[in-house]
C-alpha cells in the first residue's frame, strides 16, 4: 500500500500542512497567524496546542481519515548537537524541543507538532534536516579568534533535498556526488556536500549581500560603527538582517521590481544586480575550495534562482570552472515529505537524538 505522510512547517506567521502520498501532494494549506490570534499564547510552547488544533480542524474539513497515515514529518528546529538526516520524536527529543533548543524558532513546534499526532495512532514521528544540522569538518570549525568557533548554518533542509534531487536525475546516488549548492532566498548560505555531509558552509551573515542582509563585511568598518555611539545593538541587527543587501542599497528587497528597474535603465540598479552576482559566485568559489578533487556540479536552488537574469550572471562567472544547474524553489515540505518517505522505505535509518550530557 502508498505511503501516507503528513508534512507540518510552523513558521512565525503561518503553519503549513500537507498530506503526500509518496512523492505525490494530496492535500496542502497554509494556515495564517496574526498577532492577534497568537497574543493569547504567553510562549512558543503555548502555540503547540492552538497550531495543532487548527491542522486538525482543516484535516476535517477535507474529510481526510488520520488513521490513514503512515509517518508524520515536522520541520526541524533549533537543536543543538544535531547532524542532518531524520530523527525520531522520542522522549529525548521532545524534551529538548520542550525545554532546550538554542533559541525560541516557530521551528522548534515542527517536531511536538508532529508527535501530538503520530502517537495517538502509533505512528512515528520525525524531524528532517534541521537547520542547525553541523557535520563540519574540525578544519573549518577553527577561527581567527580563540573565543569564536564556527559552527554550520544554512539551509539544510532544501540544500540537501535538492542534491538528492540532481543525483536521482543523474541516475546517481547524493552520497556519491561532491556538490556545491547556494541557496538564494531572502538570506543566501552556500554548502559544500561531500558525499552526503556538508563538510563547509557560509552563512547568511558570512557571505553574500541578498535581498534584505548584508553578508560578509570589512571587521573594521563594522566595528567603526558599533562603536560610533549613533547605532544600538537592535538598530546594527537590523542592518545586517533584514534591511541590509538590497534593501539597503535599491529600497527594496523585490527582484522583479529590480529587473524592472533595469530594463528602464537604472544603472544603479544592475550594478547592485551585479555585483550580487559576483558576491554569489565568489562565495561557491569559497566552497569549491573544500575539496581535494572536481566537483559534480554547483546547483542554484531557492527563490532567487527563479531570476534567470541573476543566474545567468552567476553562471557567467563559474561557467569554465565547473557545471552549474538551476534548480529554483525552495521545495520544504516536499523536501520533508521525501526524507520521511526515504526512512519508511529503509532507504535512511533515523537517528536517535542524544543530549550533549548523555
Amino acid at each position: 500500500m502508498s505511503q501516507l505522510i503528513l508534512v507540518l512547517n510552523p513558521g512565525s506567521t503561518s503553519t503549513k500542512a500537507a498530506v503526500y502520498e509518496e512523492e505525490h501532494p494530496l492535500l496542502s494549506r497554509s494556515i495564517p497567524h496574526s498577532n492577534q490570534d497568537l497574543a493569547p499564547c504567553p510562549t512558543l510552547n503555548d502555540q503547540l496546542d492552538y497550531r495543532t488544533a487548527l491542522v486538525r480542524g482543516w484535516l476535517g474539513q477535507e474529510g481526510f481519515l488520520l488513521s490513514r497515515l503512515s509517518a508524520v514529518v515536522g520541520r526541524g528546529g533549533i537543536i543543538p548537537n544535531i547532524v542532518s538526516g531524520g530523527y525520531l520524536v522520542d522522549e529525548d527529543l521532545t524534551d529538548c524541543l520542550l525545554h532546550h533548543t538554542a533559541f525560541d524558532h516557530a521551528s522548534n513546534l515542527g517536531g511536538l507538532m508532529a508527535r501530538e499526532f503520530a502517537r495517538p495512532l502509533d505512528i512515528p514521528a520525525y524531524i528532517y534536516d534541521a537547520v542547525t544540522s553541523d557535520e563540519l569538518l574540525p578544519e573549518a570549525r577553527v577561527t581567527g579568534f580563540k573565543e569564536v568557533t564556527r559552527t554550520s548554518f544554512c539551509h539544510v533542509l532544501n540544500a540537501r533535498a535538492t542534491g538528492h534531487k540532481y543525483a536521482q536525475a543523474m541516475g546517481r546516488r547524493y552520497e556519491d556526488m561532491n556538490l556545491v549548492v547556494a541557496h538564494l532566498g531572502g538570506g543566501i548560505s552556500i554548502s559544500a556536500h561531500s558525499r552526503g555531509r556538508i563538510i563547509d558552509s557560509v552563512s547568511d551573515d558570512a557571505g553574500p549581500f541578498s535581498p534584505d542582509r548584508s553578508g560578509s563585511l570589512n571587521m573594521l568598518y563594522v566595528l567603526d560603527m558599533c562603536y560610533s555611539g549613533k547605532y544600538t545593538k537592535a538598530e546594527m541587527l537590523k542592518k545586517m538582517r533584514g534591511e541590509g543587501g538590497m534593501s539597503a542599497l535599491l529600497g527594496t528587497h523585490d527582484c522583479q521590481e529590480v529587473e524592472r528597474r533595469i530594463a528602464q535603465g537604472d544603472e544603479w540598479a544592475a550594478l547592485v544586480y551585479q555585483a550580487q552576482a559576483l558576491q554569489i559566485a565568489k562565495g561557491i568559489g569559497t566552497m569549491m575550495a573544500c575539496f581535494t578533487q572536481l566537483i559534480d556540479a554547483v546547483i542554484l536552488t531557492g527563490g532567487l534562482a527563479n531570476s534567470q537574469k541573476l543566474t545567468g550572471m552567476v553562471i557567467g562567472y563559474l561557467h569554465n570552472l565547473c557545471r552549474v544547474v538551476v534548480l529554483p524553489g525552495e521545495n520544504e515540505m516536499e523536501a520533508l515529505a521525501l526524507g520521511a518517505l526515504r526512512i519508511l522505505r529503509g532507504e535512511e535509518e533515523p537517528r536517535l537524538y542524544r543530549p550533549i550530557s548523555a
